[in-house]
């Protein structure tokens, strides 16, 4: 019988239940759905691990880790590793949010984003991301859901699940309208931030006290398994709040996964080169795959290594048909829409992860599964 249910009210979501490392590898032959670049292998990073003493890490994080973070927009002090991005959006929300609350929050969005203030039993208004509009941030809408009771605005750009991204301006105009509000805070997961495909704006949390930057290692650089994210925040009581609550969770990181971290970050520049090459290659095979068929239509991405299009509302399509045939006929698996409480119509297509084989294969069996669920009245 279901149990009963603690503060939180937990639940799972379909982007997780749904997701390939729980449906199995092993199944899929053309994997689209990843929001990541390709998983980098141990042996590609050559680290020395001989000398890491296995015992408790500094509570904040590795020094030379958060200093490698840091660089020169921020002290390191401002800097909390924390366990991926994840964990880092969860201790800021639970640490700024009551039942009750209210939050403005992007939609769609990344699934943490969306569910936490919800468990935690938040008020809660979306700015909704359309098709029509392009996918653009309405900075009036946001201006008017504003409240003198608003605790959190919660954003993600570069955007999961479209691709599109924050001019400098636009950021800085969002931080205004959160700086009216004295207790408000604006939390900015900026995971793809350095995948920006035209110059990144700066670190969020630099712009201003009541800004909270989140950011990890996972999606820009392929390495989602060594769980190393961060928060940054320049409000000094508000960063020991968070450490308090990293304390109650898990105390510290894992020694290896910090040093791993620290020494990849050291070597950044010899990565991340052919990571945005990848990244380039791959979205333009993507591209002229939308421009040659007329079965699905997007909003072209403005950086990241996702795009959400959508099947033509022209086209007389079985979604469910569609699905099935992809998935158990050709193996091959996007992110559909109802994973960001959207219509099936909409799928996410994560273009970084797959080899130039595997996406090429992947995107014509898109198109032969629309071709084979078409309903012909």
């Amino acid at each position: 019988k279901p149990h009963r249910q603690g503060i939180l009210s937990y639940r799972r979501t379909p982007i997780e239940i749904e997701s390939p490392e729980q449906y199995g590898y092993e199944k899929i032959e053309y994997n689209l759905t990843e929001s990541s670049v390709t998983d980098l292998k141990y042996s590609d990073l050559k680290v020395d691990l001989d000398d890491v003493v296995l015992s408790y890490t500094d509570h904040k994080g590795n020094p030379s880790l958060r200093e490698g973070i840091a660089q020169e927009e921020v002290h390191r002090n401002d800097v909390l590793i924390t366990a991926g991005a994840a964990a880092g959006l969860f201790i800021a929300m639970t640490s700024l949010l009551n039942s009750g609350d209210h939050a403005v929050i992007l939609h769609p969005n990344y699934v943490t984003n969306i569910e936490t203030p919800r468990a935690l039993g938040c008020t809660a208004d979306y700015i909704r991301l359309t098709f029509e509009n392009k996918f653009q941030l309405d900075i009036k809408t946001l201006e008017q859901l504003i409240r003198p009771d608003t605790r959190l605005v919660s954003i993600t750009y570069p955007h999961n699940p479209t691709g599109m991204t924050l001019t400098e301006p636009e950021l800085r105009k969002i931080v205004s309208l959160v700086e009216s509000e004295p207790e408000c805070y604006l939390l900015v997961d900026e995971t793809y931030r350095e995948m920006t495909f035209h110059t990144p704006p700066p670190v969020a949390a630099t712009l201003s006290p009541q800004v909270i930057s989140v950011s990890s290692l996972s999606k820009s650089y392929g390495l989602p398994g060594i769980r190393i994210g961060w928060l940054i925040t320049r409000d000094e009581a508000l960063m020991e709040t968070f450490l308090a609550a990293k304390e109650q969770m898990y105390i510290c990181n894992s020694a290896i996964d910090e040093t791993i971290a620290s020494q990849f970050l050291a070597r950044k520049d010899e990565f991340f080169p052919k990571i945005k090459k990848h990244i380039h290659e791959n979205f333009e095979i993507v591209q002229s795959w939308i421009h040659d068929n007329n079965y699905f239509e997007w909003v072209k991405p403005t950086g990241g290594c996702v795009c959400f299009p959508r099947i033509n509302p022209d086209v007389s399509v079985d979604i469910d048909k569609f699905y099935t045939i992809l998935n158990e006929t050709y193996k091959t698996f996007v992110g559909p829409g109802h994973w960001f409480e959207m219509d099936r119509k909409y799928m996410r297509i994560g273009y970084g992860w797959p080899s130039i084989r595997e996406l090429k294969g992947g995107l014509l069996n898109m198109t032969r599964a629309v071709e084979e669920a078409i309903n012909n009245f």
